[in-house]
C-alpha cells in the first residue's frame, strides 16, 4: 500500500525541483552572468522567476549542476516524507546565501557555520568530507542518520551525541531550502544547506 504514496511523493519532489538553479557555478562567461542577474533580480520571496526561465538559465551555467541541486532537494524531502511532512521547495535566495558561505570555505574547508551561536536568520546544516568524491546524498544522509540519537519523548539528543542536523531537516514549519557544494583547494568537499523558516527552537518538537 505504501508504493503509490511513495511514487506520488517522488513525482511531487521532482516537480518542485524543476525551479532550482545550480549550487556551484563554474561557467566564467560574463554574458551569462549578466543574463542570470537580469532574469533573477527580483526577490525569490516576492516574485520568483518561472520554472522554465530558471531551468534554461541553469542549463547554460552548468549542465551537471541542475541534477545535483535537485538531489539536495529530493534527499531532504525523502527524509521528511518518512515522517509524513510536507516537502520543502528550493529557494534561490537561500541557495545564493549558501553558495556565498561555501565559497568562503573554499580556501580552508573548515567546518564552520556562517553565523555566531544564537545569531541567525536561517537554519543551517554543514558537512565536510575528506577527498573529492562526496555528493549531496552523502551530506543529507549523514545529517539524517542522527535520527537514531533523537528521543522524541524527551525531545532531546542522546548524551554526547548530535541530532540537530536531523531535527532541522524534519522541522515541520520549515518550508524552503537552498544548498551549495564546493571543492576546496585541498580537494576536500564542503557542503552547506540553509532553511527558512529556521528550526531547532528550544523547547519545541520538530513535528
Amino acid at each position: 500500500m505504501a508504493r503509490p504514496h511513495f511514487f506520488l511523493f517522488f513525482i511531487l519532489s521532482m516537480y518542485l525541483g524543476c525551479g532550482i538553479i545550480n549550487s556551484h557555478v563554474t561557467n566564467n562567461d560574463p554574458s551569462i552572468g549578466a543574463e542570470i542577474e537580469t532574469e533573477l533580480k527580483t526577490s525569490p520571496f516576492q516574485n520568483p522567476p518561472d520554472n522554465e526561465t530558471v531551468f534554461q538559465v541553469s542549463k547554460k551555467l552548468c549542465r551537471d549542476c541542475f541534477p545535483e541541486s535537485m538531489k539536495f532537494l529530493f534527499e531532504h524531502n525523502l527524509v521528511r516524507a518518512r515522517k509524513g511532512l510536507l516537502p520543502l521547495v528550493w529557494d534561490t535566495k537561500l541557495m545564493y546565501y549558501a553558495r556565498s558561505w561555501a565559497n568562503k570555505r573554499k580556501a580552508d574547508c573548515a567546518l564552520e557555520h556562517s553565523f555566531a551561536d544564537g545569531q541567525f536568520d536561517f537554519g543551517e546544516n554543514i558537512f565536510w568530507g575528506g577527498g573529492p568524491g562526496w555528493n549531496a546524498t552523502d551530506a543529507v544522509t549523514a545529517w539524517a542518520e542522527e535520527e537514531k540519537y533523537y528521543n522524541y519523548g524527551a525531545n532531546s539528543c542522546a548524551q554526547g551525541k548530535m541530532c540537530g542536523h536531523y531535527t532541522q531537516i524534519v522541522w515541520r514549519s520549515t518550508k524552503r531550502v537552498g544548498c551549495a557544494k564546493v571543492l576546496c583547494n585541498n580537494k576536500d568537499v564542503f557542503m552547506t544547506c540553509n532553511y527558512d523558516p529556521p528550526g531547532n527552537y528550544f523547547g519545541e518538537r520538530p513535528y
